[in-house]
C-alpha cells in the first residue's frame, strides 16, 4: 500500500502524547493508519541525542516524523537523519501555535511566510528519497484564510509538496494559549473543500474537531483525500482506529480492544526489562474501553497501580477484569 494510500487516515501529532508507546499501541488496532510522532526540531535532531528523539520500533510502520523548524539547510540535514532512521514521511509543522515555537520562527507562524517554507520544503526534498509532507493551518491571526490558504499552498506545492494536512482554524499567535488555539477559533471546513477544488492535483487531508470515524467517511466520500483525526484517536482509540481498518481501508481484519491489550503485554515485558517504567506505555492506554462497561475500573487501576515499583504485565491484567467481568 502506497503511503498516500494510508493516509486516508492518520493520527495527528501530538506533543506528549503520540510517542513511540502510544504509536506502537496504535498501531496494534489499525495496520493501516498513517502514524506521526510528536513535533522534534530540526536543531534538535541534529545536534540532540538521537537515538532518544528518533528511535522506534519497526512495527509501528507506517510512521511519519513530524520536523519543526526554518532554516532549509537544517531542516535538510534533519530530514536525511530521519531517512537514515527508517520513517516513511518527514513532516514540516506549520501549524503549531506556541510561543516557544514563535520565538523559533517555526509552526503556525510560518503561514505568514510561504515563500520561506516553500525553500525549506525544496531543500528536504533535495535531500531525501521518501516524501516530504506539510501540516498548516488555514491562516494566523488578520489574515484572510480565503486569500492566504490558497496562497500558501500554491506556493508550497510548486516548490514539490505534494500532501498536505490542514487543520481547518486559524491559529492567534497573540491572546490565545495553545490549547485555546485548539478550540476557540472556529472551524472552516468548507475552505478546505474548496481547496480540493482549486488544486485537484494535491493530497489534502482535513484536521481539526473531527470527533467521530463517521465523520471522517463523510469527509472522505466528499471529495476529500484524507483525514487527520487527533484528540479523538488517542482519548477514545477502540471508536476510531479499531473500526479504521475495515471502514477506511476495506480491510476486514480486525482486532478486540480485549485482543490489543493482550497484544501489548510482550511490548511491556520488553520495556520494562530496558529499565523503562509501566506507566510510561500504560498510560497511553487509559481510554481504551471509554463508554464500556469496567472502564472506570479499567482506569482507575492503571491510574493507581501503573506507578508502583515494580508494577508489571501483571497490572494490566489485573485492570482488563473489572472490563471482562462486566462482559461476562
Amino acid at each position: 500500500m502506497q503511503i498516500n494510500q494510508h493516509a486516508r487516515l492518520s493520527t495527528a501529532p501530538m506533543m506528549d502524547w503520540t510517542d513511540r508507546h502510544c504509536r506502537f499501541f496504535h498501531r496494534l488496532m489499525s495496520r493501516h493508519t498513517l502514524l506521526y510522532t510528536e513535533m522534534v526540531t530540526a536543531p534538535a535532531v541534529v545536534h540532540g541525542d538521537k537515538e532518544r528523539l528518533l528511535g522506534f520500533d519497526a512495527r509501528e510502520q507506517p510512521v511519519a516524523l513530524q520536523l519543526g523548524g526554518s532554516d532549509p539547510a537544517q531542516l535538510a540535514q534533519a530530514a536525511r537523519i530521519a531517512e537514515d532512521f527508517g520513517y516513511a514521511e518527514i513532516n514540516l509543522n506549520c501549524g503549531c501555535p506556541s510561543d516557544r515555537v514563535q520565538s523559533g520562527s517555526f509552526g503556525a507562524v510560518l503561514m505568514e511566510n510561504p515563500a520561506l517554507v516553500a525553500e525549506c520544503v525544496a531543500a528536504m526534498i533535495a535531500a531525501v528519497r521518501v516524501p516530504v509532507t506539510v501540516k498548516c493551518r488555514i491562516g494566523v491571526d488578520d489574515q484572510d484564510p480565503a486569500v492566504v490558504l490558497p496562497d500558501f499552498l500554491a506556493q508550497v506545492s510548486a516548490a514539490g509538496v505534494h500532501r498536505f494536512s490542514v487543520h481547518a482554524r486559524k491559529a492567534w499567535l497573540q491572546g490565545l494559549s495553545p490549547k485555546e488555539n485548539r478550540d476557540i477559533p472556529p472551524l472552516n471546513y468548507d475552505l478546505v473543500m474548496e481547496m480540493k477544488g482549486l488544486f485537484p492535483h494535491l493530497h489534502l487531508s482535513v484536521n481539526g474537531g473531527i470527533a467521530t470515524l463517521d465523520d471522517a467517511v463523510d469527509f472522505l466520500d466528499r471529495g476529500l483525500d484524507g483525514v487527520m483525526i487527533g484528540r479523538a484517536a488517542y482519548h477514545t482509540p477502540a471508536d476510531i482506529l479499531l473500526e479504521a481498518d475495515a471502514r477506511i481501508f476495506n480491510d476486514p481484519t480486525g482486532r478486540t480492544a480485549e485482543e490489543v491489550v493482550h497484544l501489548m503485554l510482550p511490548y511491556i515485558a520488553d520495556h520494562l526489562a530496558k529499565g523503562g517504567r509501566l506507566g510510561q506505555v500504560t498510560r497511553h492506554m487509559l481510554g481504551l474501553f471509554q463508554g464500556r462497561p469496567g472502564a472506570r475500573g479499567w482506569r482507575r487501576h492503571l491510574s493507581e497501580n501503573a506507578h508502583v515499583d515494580g508494577a508489571g504485565p501483571d497490572v494490566v491484567l489485573a485492570a482488563l477484569d473489572h472490563v471482562t467481568r462486566l462482559a461476562a
